[in-house]
């Protein structure tokens, strides 16, 4: 599953939070050969402009949802400022995380939100007839 992870920021400066969150995923070694950089094809349904640069993340079924997850929320605690990750599926579903929410959580409450994420991430649509592994449980 491919997914592609935008960044939208109260300054503007999408571009420097782009390659902050990129270069935290790469710390993680579960999502290190999965993250890529790439200009975007189009403008994803619903959002409030273009972006000069999306990451994509390359889930296998099964794969790292859970560090994914802990990663964009962890990452959205320690910035400064209001960030916005949307994170855009195949399927044409969005997860969207803004540090104003997270920003305040206790460990259980952001452990609770990856978890929501990671969730989020897993489910897929079974229409696409490839690998239908939905309702798989972990």
């Amino acid at each position: 599953m491919r997914i592609t992870l935008a960044v939208d920021t109260e300054t503007g400066d999408r571009a420097g939070a782009t390659d902050d969150l990129y270069d935290w995923l790469r710390q993680d070694p579960e999502l290190r050969g999965l993250i890529r950089r790439e200009s975007p094809a189009g403008v994803p349904a619903g959002a409030m402009g273009a972006w000069s640069e999306v990451l994509t993340l390359v889930l296998a079924p099964g794969g790292p949802t859970a560090a994914a997850g802990a990663a964009v929320v962890v990452w959205l605690q320690n910035r400064r400022g209001n960030q916005t990750v949307t994170i855009n599926q195949p399927d044409g579903t969005q997860v969207v995380v803004s540090s104003e929410k997270v920003r305040g959580l206790t460990a259980e409450g952001a452990s609770e939100l990856a978890q929501q994420v990671a969730e989020a991430l897993r489910q897929r649509p079974a229409t696409d007839g490839t690998e239908d592994r939905t309702g798989q449980g972990g």
